[in-house]
């Protein structure tokens, strides 16, 4: 029997959702999901689809989740109606993963620390950020809602299989070099379409040092590089955080060492300083030295999201504003991602500290990521976020800017009124 060619980790999911022995890039298959995700923008339209085919049940009960986080609480009647249409479909169908004000998180937060998605899954969400779930060694992506909807229904959706390129990070991370700024220096040398359609593969013995936070941070950015998914392996670090969480069995793919990939990118880490990207693309990355002497005065500061809304994105936030102030000038306003980090801050003193500091605190929900709500921003103003996107009128008005940063240097600009660095304060 010839023996079959070697895969990397995300071939071999592909291969084992769709019971072959191996798939290899650009092959098109159907394979079968464990989830599907979808939000109160995307949900109504998936839902719409999935009457259109006929179908009375979800292909799973367990295996559709529907999160309402972006316009969560509801800001208008529009919103409100949107909201409703994902919680009289929920009921009507008695899914299983049921999220509302109070219990719902940012869908890409939730989901992981629910347990809901785990290791080996394949994982489909009308959301162009699921490929967040790529740092527990799943293959996750983003889809369209009539994708979705049909997926929703048959439990199936077809594929073509992403080539892969290998990015190593190695070396020891600089005090406040964070994942949220390895993730950016990699976007600036690549491009926003550096790896269109392509796994980011991430390793390298830089991860022995950065948590599933970080790798959540990293992995959820891969697709502002234009990745089909980002994906680390599963080692110590991933089985602490699945054991007593994962409510299906993980399962464990590794890359055989002599698989292919397109390219192989090699970083040391050790060398990055803190990121900024400019407006209008994350591409447009500085260092954090360069940003400073540029003296970019900022109207507001918004640390969370799916990016960076998770408990270690507070506790970094917290250490920075700790017996400090915020500007006069500055709006900070904080997102933690879930119920269950809120709690936790709280139990840590980080809730006491950013309050004291001047920081508004919001219940979770996406808002001004997408110019949602809660902290959307006026023309020509001017936003620091540690969010995953600056688009041009991504947060509000046209003519406003965002520069995007980790919770580190977001904080640290709030105190100063400007872009700047921790060392500056």
């Amino acid at each position: 029997m010839a023996k079959k060619p070697p895969m990397t980790i995300t071939e071999k999911i592909f291969a084992h959702h769709c019971n072959k022995d191996y798939v290899q890039a650009n092959d098109l298959i159907e394979a079968k999901i464990d989830i599907a995700l979808a939000n109160d923008i995307t949900g109504p339209i998936a839902i719409e689809e999935f009457k259109k085919t006929g179908a009375k049940e979800v292909f799973n009960k367990s295996g559709v989740v529907l999160v309402p986080d972006h316009f969560v609480p509801n800001k208008d009647i529009k919103s409100a109606i949107q909201a409703k249409t994902l919680r009289d479909f929920a009921k009507e169908q008695n899914l299983t993963c049921k999220f509302d004000v109070g219990s719902m998180g940012i869908e890409h937060a939730l989901l992981p620390e629910k347990g809901i998605v785990t290791a080996g899954d394949l994982i489909i969400g009308a959301d162009s950020h699921t490929c967040t779930y790529g740092a527990l060694g799943a293959f996750s992506t983003g889809v369209g809602s009539t994708d979705l909807g049909c997926a929703m229904a048959v439990g199936s959706t077809w594929f073509k299989v992403p080539g892969a390129i290998k990015v190593v990070f190695y070396g020891k991370l600089k005090k406040y070099t964070t994942a949220k700024d390895l993730i950016l220096y990699l976007i600036g040398k690549i491009g926003v379409d550096g790896a269109l359609y392509k796994t980011l593969e991430f390793c390298g013995d830089t991860f022995s040092s950065i948590d599933m936070d970080g790798r959540f941070t990293i992995c959820n950015m891969a697709i502002e590089a234009g990745a089909k998914n980002g994906i680390i392996e599963v080692d110590d670090i991933t089985l602490n955080y699945l054991k007593n969480r994962s409510i299906r069995e993980p399962l464990i793919f590794r890359s055989d060492k002599d698989a292919n990939y397109e390219q192989i990118i090699e970083i040391d880490a050790s060398k990055i300083d803190p990121q900024v990207a400019y407006p209008h693309l994350p591409e447009n990355t500085k260092g954090i030295v360069e940003s400073s002497l540029d003296n970019i005065k900022i109207d507001q500061v918004v640390i969370g999201s799916c990016t960076n809304g998770r408990l270690d994105d507070i506790r970094m936030a917290a250490e920075v504003l700790k017996d400090r102030k915020v500007n006069p000038d500055v709006r900070l306003i904080v997102f933690p991602a879930t119920q269950d980090i809120i709690l936790k801050s709280i139990e840590l003193g980080y809730y006491q500290t950013l309050i004291q500091a001047g920081a508004a605190i919001s219940t979770p929900t996406c808002g001004p990521c997408l110019g949602g709500h809660c902290g959307i921003l006026a023309p020509g103003e001017v936003c620091l976020s540690t969010t995953n996107r600056n688009f041009v009128g991504r947060m509000g008005h046209i003519d406003s800017k965002i520069y995007l940063a980790s919770p580190y240097t977001a904080a640290a600009s709030a105190v100063l009124g400007r872009i700047g660095s921790v060392e500056e304060l």
